[in-house]
């Protein structure tokens, strides 16, 4: 007896899967709950495992679309494994069929040869004049005159056939062929990838989205990382990153600005006294975007420890649907690939993003001198339907206050 694995329900939106990898093969012998393959989401990696302990039987193959129910495999009963399957090759031979060459018999000439006399191919007086005149020899005209003299209709018709010939074209010269591969891949683009590319269109057909953009001196942070980072983490076990300074910052700043942690929902605004921070992060297989829930409850060490966990699944795709659902602000730091400014496109249906970019040092004026300061420039973009302006340039400034006097962190001021 036989026991079919179907496509199990991973979630209330979800519709079909990616069968992306088999990690036991057809014919093993597997153990119950054991995993067999991964299927792959729109959202998430999950893991198939064995209902019942037998020989694995695969029926869908890697890469193939399933739909939720589907059947991806069968165990049969008992531990042995299946037996391998015999393969039929037929013998070669190495005796080849003689190949037959028929050799053509030599072409003799069957007409009639004549006896050449002085006339032939002799052209008339008035036949050799056209012959001159337009530069046709002699011996490429037949003549059919007595005795094979050429007559002025033959040069006549000669002449004619001559401009009946079309010009020989010149070959094209080619192309030298450029130095270097010039092959290319086709891969078919996962359930993540398809679902980035079709919200992030629909953000920018349907959102007013703009950006703003400020610096942050990025001195203070560092000097208090610089202090305090073996202290801190020997005490949290967890490095201090600049993502919990600018997490922390965001919430404070949500407080002063509500709209900018706000949605839009039919012909509703929503606003949420909560701060559920999605953090960009980049995966093997995507990008995505986990969640922090109420980062504004939370201390710098509870945020580092909640980044590193968050970055560790989504680097192993083991992050669940839960952990990627909701969110209701989000920070993306395109400075760790060298970003030195870009417009960050909103995460639907939030209505605003922070891009982090890279700290370059550069002469600003401080109290009347140019001094050489760690600069970082920020941006945010927001939905202008439901952020005006005022909000969106008094965020970013209030961000940047806090950034560069990370004491009104720790005081709420």
């Amino acid at each position: 007896m036989s026991l079919e694995i179907k496509v199990p329900p991973v979630g209330e939106s979800i519709t079909e899967v990616v069968l992306s990898r088999w990690i036991k093969n057809d014919g093993d012998v597997v153990e119950m709950d054991e995993v067999i393959a991964e299927l792959e989401s729109d959202k998430a990696t999950f893991e198939l495992t064995a209902e019942q302990a037998g020989t694995l039987k695969t029926i869908a193959a890697e890469g193939d679309t399933l739909a939720i129910g589907a059947v991806v495999c069968k165990i049969e009963d008992g531990g042995a494994a299946a037996s391998p399957k015999s393969e039929v090759e037929s013998p070669k031979s190495d005796a080849q069929a003689p190949v037959a060459v028929a050799e053509s018999p030599k072409t003799q000439d069957s007409g009639l040869v004549t006896k050449d006399s002085y006339a032939t191919g002799t052209p008339s007086p008035a036949a050799g004049k056209i012959l001159a005149e337009k530069g046709i020899d002699a011996g490429a005209v037949k003549g059919t005159g007595v005795d094979g003299r050429i007559t002025k209709d033959d040069a006549v018709k000669a002449e004619a056939g001559k401009k009946a010939e079309a010009p020989k074209a010149s070959a094209p010269v080619a192309a030298a062929a450029p130095a270097g591969s010039r092959g290319e891949r086709r891969e078919k683009m996962s359930p993540l990838r398809r679902t980035v590319a079709k919200r992030l269109v629909a953000v920018k057909n349907e959102t007013a989205m703009l950006t703003t953009f400020n610096e942050v001196n990025m001195k203070p942070i560092m000097d208090l990382r610089g202090k305090y980072k073996d202290q801190f983490k020997e005490k949290f076990g967890v490095g201090l990153g600049f993502m919990s300074f600018f997490t922390k910052a965001v919430t404070e700043a949500l407080k002063d600005f509500p709209a900018v942690n706000g949605r839009i929902e039919g012909e509703e605004l929503v606003y949420n006294d909560f701060a559920d921070i999605s953090i960009a992060v980049s995966a093997p297989k995507g990008l995505v975007v986990p969640v922090i829930r109420n980062a504004e409850s939370m201390t710098l060490a509870q945020i580092e420890k909640s980044v590193l966990e968050l970055a560790l699944k989504a680097r192993d795709s083991k992050l669940t649907i839960e952990e990627m659902t909701g969110g209701t602000f989000t920070i993306t730091n395109g400075g760790v690939f060298g970003s030195m400014m870009s417009t960050p496109i909103i995460n639907a249906p939030q209505s605003a993003i922070l891009g982090m970019h890279n700290i370059v040092e550069r002469p600003v004026a401080e109290k009347g001198e140019v001094v050489i300061r760690p600069m970082m420039y920020v941006a945010l973009s927001y939905d202008h339907r439901i952020i005006d302006g005022r909000e969106s340039v008094g965020f970013l400034v209030r961000v940047k206050q806090l950034l560069e006097d990370p004491s009104r962190l720790l005081l709420g001021i």
